[in-house]
């Protein structure tokens, strides 16, 4: 289940670029909280703690601000490019109780059949799940599994009151074989055997050079 912190806001009425550098160099991160019809509530959020929660996937928060609390889902991170620093976020409303879709880390577990490997082709998978109860990721045991194993979204178990919405059909993880490169070796050969053709060339031409001589 995702964590949930309770962060203290402060609501602002200022805007644009300008504001939100001094609001960054003031260590706060502008957000907007939205949903369910009502208006959007601009904030400044605290930079070190949002830091921290950001790093969790679909982390719910509960917003404190003007006395009042309100349960919120980070939906949205904008990021500087370059610098990696937190630029903005978005925030939904949450109603305790209700569903919501996100996407969720897959994560692999277990050491498929020796000599195999399992490759993880679907990173996320798409599901709706009670808003306070969303999984930190769902996970995929590849224990003793063979080659040519496929495993689908359809077959990967998700947390009780969650349903999938990606396609079931989606390939999630595929054990296969690794395949040998042996393109490098033959190449390598080869260039061996043209160096020691070219080394007897030049060892015949010298002896026919001192023969002459």
């Amino acid at each position: 289940m995702s964590e949930q912190t309770t962060l203290a806001a402060e609501v602002r009425t200022q805007f644009g670029k300008g504001f939100a550098r001094r609001l960054r160099a003031a260590h706060q991160i502008p957000a907007v909280l939205y949903g369910h019809g009502s208006e959007p509530v601009h904030l400044a959020l605290p930079g070190h703690e949002t830091l921290l929660l950001v790093r969790h996937a679909n982390p719910i928060v509960e917003l404190a601000f003007e006395g009042k609390t309100q349960l919120a889902l980070v939906k949205d991170v904008q990021r500087d490019p370059v610098r990696q620093v937190i630029e903005h976020v978005d925030l939904v409303v949450l109603k305790k109780g209700e569903k919501v879709t996100v996407d969720v880390p897959v994560v692999v577990e277990g050491e498929p059949f020796a000599g195999t490997i399992a490759n993880l082709d679907a990173m996320t998978l798409s599901v709706e799940v009670e808003a306070t109860h969303i999984p930190e990721h769902l996970v995929v045991n590849v224990e003793g599994l063979e080659d040519g194993t496929h495993i689908t979204a359809g077959e990967v178990e998700l947390p009780q009151g969650a349903t999938l919405v990606s396609d079931a059909e989606t390939l999630v993880v595929a054990v296969s074989t690794p395949q040998l490169d042996t393109t490098s070796d033959a190449e390598a050969e080869a260039e061996g055997e043209e160096a020691a053709e070219a080394a007897e060339g030049e060892g015949d031409e010298a002896g026919e050079s001192e023969t002459a001589e």
